[in-house]
């Protein structure tokens, strides 16, 4: 695997899939979630959870990194380039090694700039836990982003250390509620406690809540009950490649020619 992974990017085995987050007042998709994905030569298609903590190990996290928004950003180029208008966001992880790169903010700059798109095109998600960890440092790093137009998510909110006390200060755009609270949500009064907590709490310092990992119209109707408006799941969309992302008709509004 370390082998392969080191060749991976030279051989263009890496790929991106897209998955919607839509909006429920609409029919096009609020955002993309950009998923990293290994086209292995000889194991097939292999999901990030098997190679991400590999690649951090063996110090190509940023590298993968790099290479993910700028294909993301040559991706938005491409969708202009086709005509596309007013076209979702897409949403793009950072590990939490890759965020504490002191070149972290420089090298997101130069993407930028050597891609021509700007960064309110882009919504960067950070976990929980990171919230904690020098804070000072944090706040800044995430003021310089914020300067560059990206939004800031919290991804897997509820799952790490819960830092509600931060949220003020780090002035964060979105929560991404756990998919492991929506799983049972209808049926385990703890999620259901939890989630409308979160809710409520994040309405409350009007910030945005995307619920994770809605399976059905059920947890759907729950969480819309609770106020939720903004969700992403196989019940809407499983992740497609740009492809069949367009077929679908929710990226945006191409012109008739």
């Amino acid at each position: 695997m370390e082998v392969g992974l080191r060749t991976a990017l030279k051989r263009d085995e890496l790929l991106l899939h897209y998955q919607p987050i839509v909006n429920m007042h609409g029919s096009k998709a609020y955002c993309l979630e950009v998923l990293l994905r290994w086209q292995h030569p000889k194991r097939g298609l292999i999901f990030p959870e098997k190679f991400i903590r590999l690649a951090e190990d063996i110090g190509m996290i940023a590298q993968i990194g790099e290479w993910v928004l700028r294909e993301s950003c040559l991706q938005i180029k491409a969708w202009h380039s086709q005509g596309y208008k007013e076209l979702p966001k897409l949403a793009i992880n950072l590990s939490p090694r890759q965020f504490r790169k002191k070149t972290l903010v420089a090298d997101i700059a130069r993407i930028l700039g050597e891609t021509g798109v700007e960064g309110h095109c882009l919504i960067l998600e950070i976990t929980e836990g990171e919230l904690i960890e020098n804070v000072e440092e944090t706040i800044e790093t995430l003021r310089q982003l914020r300067a560059l137009g990206f939004e800031i998510a919290v991804d897997d909110f509820g799952t790490g250390y819960s830092s509600l006390s931060y949220l003020k200060r780090y002035q964060i755009d979105t929560l991404k509620i756990d998919r492991s609270f929506v799983r049972d949500i209808t049926n385990d009064p703890d999620d259901d406690a939890i989630v409308s907590a979160i809710l409520a709490m994040a309405h409350s310092l009007k910030i945005q809540v995307i619920a994770e990992g809605v399976e059905n119209k059920e947890q759907l109707a729950f969480l819309v009950s609770q106020g939720c408006s903004r969700f992403q799941g196989d019940y809407f969309s499983q992740p497609l490649l740009a492809a069949e992302i367009e077929k679908t008709g929710k990226i945006g509004v191409k012109p008739h020619i």
